[in-house]
């Protein structure tokens, strides 16, 4: 916006701001996943449950977890309830979340990932390519920025089950080294590797 003062000068106001948030750390990560209790939370997306079903077969086939337990959160688009958030940081050590393939799905799975990792429990956001860079700012606006996602390829909504595997076998071994703290960087890389293609 131009603002023209008294004596000819002229004032430029810059409208976007600027962000400011407080660092927040992530979780500690595990260095065993054997014996943990994984909580795996569906945001109801299409195909969702097809992923992430997909995926604690896949995982139970390399990882010894204590116990899987499945919640469902009914608007893809809304944080997941405190009280579910709360059961689930009370029923297990890590967590698997999907999906993040749109702007609002995105950004509540960022979110309910968020208050899980703040109570201490690792979490692994599943998110498509396409919306990796609206991760990356969500998780620097909420001063969570070495959350590092699981990152698989768009879109999920209209695949088939051959494609649906192919991204199961993406999720399974990032999502392990979310939890292991083995993933750092991975969303900045991702980025950078596209921006040079481009």
């Amino acid at each position: 916006m131009l603002m023209k003062s008294e004596n000819n000068q002229v004032r430029v106001f810059d409208p976007r701001g600027v962000v400011r948030s407080m660092a927040i750390p992530v979780a500690d990560r595990r260095e065993q996943l054997d014996g943990l209790r994984l909580g795996v939370l569906d945001n109801s997306k299409w195909n969702a449950n097809k992923l992430l079903r997909g995926a604690i077969e896949a995982l139970g086939k390399e990882v010894e977890f204590e116990a899987v337990n499945y919640y469902v959160k009914h608007s893809f688009s809304k944080d997941a309830a405190p009280d579910l958030i709360e059961k689930i940081i009370e029923e297990n050590d890590i967590v698997l979340t999907a999906i993040g393939d749109c702007g609002s799905c995105t950004s509540g799975c960022l979110r309910d990932a968020i208050a899980l990792e703040k109570q201490g429990v690792p979490t692994a956001v599943i998110v498509t390519t396409e919306f990796v860079k609206e991760t990356v700012l969500t998780r620097q606006a909420l001063g969570m920025r070495e959350l590092e996602p699981v990152i698989i390829d768009h879109p999920v909504s209209s695949i088939t089950m051959e494609e649906v595997a192919q991204r199961v076998a993406q999720i399974l071994t990032q999502a392990q080294a979310v939890w292991k703290g083995k993933q750092a960087g991975a969303a900045e890389q991702y980025l950078q590797t596209r921006k040079s293609l481009d």
